[in-house]
């Protein structure tokens, strides 16, 4: 009888761990400014395979972002989001798709943020 419920509490045990290895929540400053803002980024940070949950607030400009790091990273999430026109800290939206948002979506741009093509301060 031990022996059996011994097996069960090591069987959880392990289903446990497994389902929780891999899982990370991260927070990540994105700009923008109202709910259309917070409907597109959600939206595309969603979409990621391997992301189970995706929260952007307003206010705080902060996503909070739970996903699978064995399937998905920080960095195709922040990619993601400056796809669709939002700047990261380590990636800034294409101007392109960032004019083509709604006005009230446009929020300020000045802080300077990193393109993937950004090679300042280093030497090849």
């Amino acid at each position: 009888m031990k022996t059996k419920v011994l097996s069960l509490v090591a069987l959880f045990m392990m289903g446990a761990f497994t389902v929780f290895a891999g899982n990370k929540t991260e927070k990540i400053k994105v700009s923008g400014n109202c709910g259309m803002c917070e409907t597109r980024i959600e939206k595309a940070v969603n979409a990621i395979d391997g992301v189970s949950k995706a929260e952007w607030d307003k206010k705080s400009k902060m996503l909070e972002v739970s996903f699978d790091d064995s399937k998905t990273s920080t960095d195709a999430i922040e990619k993601a989001v400056a796809k669709v026109g939002h700047d990261t800290p380590n990636y800034k939206a294409d101007d392109e798709v960032y004019k083509n948002l709604p006005g009230c979506c446009h929020y300020d741009r000045t802080a300077e943020t990193k393109t993937e093509d950004d090679h300042k301060g280093h030497k090849h």
